[in-house]
């Protein structure tokens, strides 16, 4: 038997698909979410809809956004979901969830078993939109979970973190094995709960200066920050700031990062 079949549907792997099948797993997902009728629920990648069938138990609308034609066309036909989904044929990594908030006249509820290979790249796109979102709940590699929570001073602790702890605060909520899936990737999963700061604990002027900040110091980790950052601050300038020039990008915090972009000019 094909182990990258499952529900008569052939996992594409340029699409990073990996079917949830547990139900214990999907049932406290499900809990962890408590989604509720009068809430602007967002699925990314709803897939075979292992999530989506028990999400609609509890709400009149869904949305989902499904960049697999096949699959989509599955959901559109589901006799449980077709009166209560809107699905949109789409790549979640350049859609606008502005817009679907607006016309939803409401903050955005966004979960889903996210593709491993877009996951980093689609929570930045998503941090951009955090203004308009209420809370996410993802299926994550568990490296990247590990990543989003790390503290300073560790080897998980990147530019990932620090950008993920800007706008959110971070809940993990359990941790996944393979063997959850079909096919089973060859990594551990985890789920995480990020809800955007109302309030950012540290306000940047300019959050493309954060960015390019927090690349350069990253790119570049084993590296003091009077190197990695010599081309944005001199040491004369660190050190005013209180911040020492023989540190690493690993061991400022989001406080310091903050603090830079908005000293930067």
């Amino acid at each position: 038997m094909n182990n990258r079949v499952h529900q008569g549907h052939f996992a594409r792997k340029r699409f990073g698909q990996n079917f949830l099948h547990d139900d214990y797993i999907i049932e406290s997902i499900v809990a962890a979410i408590q989604p509720k009728k009068d809430q602007a629920l967002v699925e990314i990648g709803p897939g075979l809809a292992a999530l989506t069938v028990p999400i609609s138990k509890y709400v009149d609308h869904l949305t989902v956004i499904e960049i697999d034609r096949d699959l989509a066309g599955r959901l559109i036909e589901n006799p449980i979901l077709r009166n209560k989904l809107t699905v949109l044929k789409q790549d979640a990594l350049t859609f606008d969830f502005n817009q679907l908030a607006v016309q939803l006249r409401k903050p955005l509820r966004v979960f889903g078993n996210l593709p491993y290979n877009i996951s980093t790249p689609l929570m930045f796109h998503l941090f951009e939109h955090a203004n308009i979102i209420s809370d996410m709940h993802f299926m994550l590699q568990k490296e990247v979970v590990t990543r989003l929570v790390a503290a300073p001073n560790s080897k998980n602790y990147g530019r990932l973190s620090v950008m993920a702890q800007y706008y959110c605060q971070i809940i993990p909520v359990l941790e996944v094995p393979p063997t959850s899936f079909k096919p089973a990737p060859k990594v551990d999963s985890a789920v995480v709960k990020l809800i955007p700061y109302k309030e950012k604990p540290y306000l940047v002027k300019d959050i493309k200066i954060l960015s390019r900040l927090t690349t350069e110091a990253f790119n570049q980790r084993r590296k003091t920050i009077r190197n990695s950052l010599s081309n944005m601050f001199t040491i004369e300038q660190l050190t005013e700031l209180n911040i020492d020039p023989n540190l690493r990008a690993e061991n400022l915090s989001v406080q310091q990062y903050c603090q830079l972009a908005n000293a930067w000019k």
